[in-house]
């Protein structure tokens, strides 16, 4: 849902990184599709932009590795809207995925920010 006139990010996340995000925002609690982008993009300031076309095939590849799970509810408008929430084992694998995404930017720091010598 990219905003004209906005400076966000363009082009594909590094994999992975929709999915730790999405994870990160069902911590809080479950909600649908387009609730799930707008937080994404609300705490990013705005930077980050997602593309439905991005999102549920994201929601769908995490509901089959069992990390979320859906079901219908009604959403804010008064609409039929599926929702996702974070399994068991998805609360686990927040953490692990953070611990990845911790060791990536150390190593990317790494090559972009070389400590002087």
């Amino acid at each position: 849902m990219p905003k004209r006139g906005s400076a966000a990010l363009e082009g594909e996340l590094l994999q992975g990184t929709l999915d730790l995000l999405v994870l990160k925002t069902l911590v809080l609690g479950p909600a649908h599709g387009h609730t799930i982008a707008h937080a994404i993009e609300h705490r990013s300031d705005e930077v980050l932009q997602v593309e439905y076309g991005s999102l549920y095939p994201a929601l769908h590849r995490l509901e089959d590795r069992r990390w979320v799970a859906s079901f219908w509810g009604t959403s804010e408008n008064n609409r039929r809207a599926r929702y996702y929430r974070l399994t068991p084992l998805g609360r686990r694998q927040v953490v692990q995925q953070e611990d990845r995404w911790d060791a990536l930017v150390r190593a990317v720091n790494r090559i972009v920010k070389p400590a002087t010598e």
